[in-house]
């Protein structure tokens, strides 16, 4: 059974809820983790992650995972995202041809740092990529995950960057409806 529940509200007229155009956002864990994903994409709950497909599985050609982790009560400044990304990477285990520069992300309330990698598909023999992002504010720590047709890259480019532009960690709503 999934942990994760797929719930649609009607919003309150007065809510403080506020997409780009074309976009929805997300709610993970009450608002542990919210972002803007694009309106026409498909939400799949699975048992430890929430999926995001740019069409119905398996006619996809992008899927963005989340998943979101709570780490004990610590300061976690000493630790760098970075570090933790490199070895998230080391630890994939198709054949990585490469990889990207690691990009780090700094505003008040969030850190995330984040890299991509390029492969060969080993189903459909075809240029692949997938890009893995952790973030974190306090004890809060989403791994962030998009693989990728190459191709499609231009197009996963616009929507990973409203994802991270949009992320916010730790902003728990009691009402849905209001925001």
């Amino acid at each position: 059974m999934a942990r994760w529940k797929n719930n649609v509200f009607k919003l309150h007229p007065q809510h403080r809820w506020t997409a780009r155009p074309g976009y929805r956002i997300l709610v993970a864990d009450k608002g542990a983790v919210r972002f803007n994903f694009p309106q026409s994409w498909v939400l799949v709950p699975d048992k430890a992650s929430i999926q995001l497909y740019d069409r119905q599985p398996p006619h996809d050609d992008c899927r963005l995972e989340v998943s979101v982790m709570y780490l004990p009560e610590r300061d976690w400044s000493g630790l760098p995202l970075a570090r933790l990304v490199e070895e998230v990477a080391d630890g994939d285990t198709r054949d990585i041809l490469g990889r990207g520069e690691m990009h780090e992300i700094r505003r008040p309330n969030l850190e995330a740092a984040w890299l991509e990698m390029r492969f060969i598909d080993p189903g459909e023999q075809r240029a692949a990529r997938s890009r893995v992002c952790l973030a974190r504010r306090d004890t809060i720590q989403p791994l962030i995950t998009c693989d990728f047709w190459a191709d499609d890259a231009p197009r996963v480019e616009k929507v990973w960057h409203e994802v991270l532009r949009s992320l916010t960690l730790g902003e728990y709503v009691d009402d849905p409806t209001r925001g």
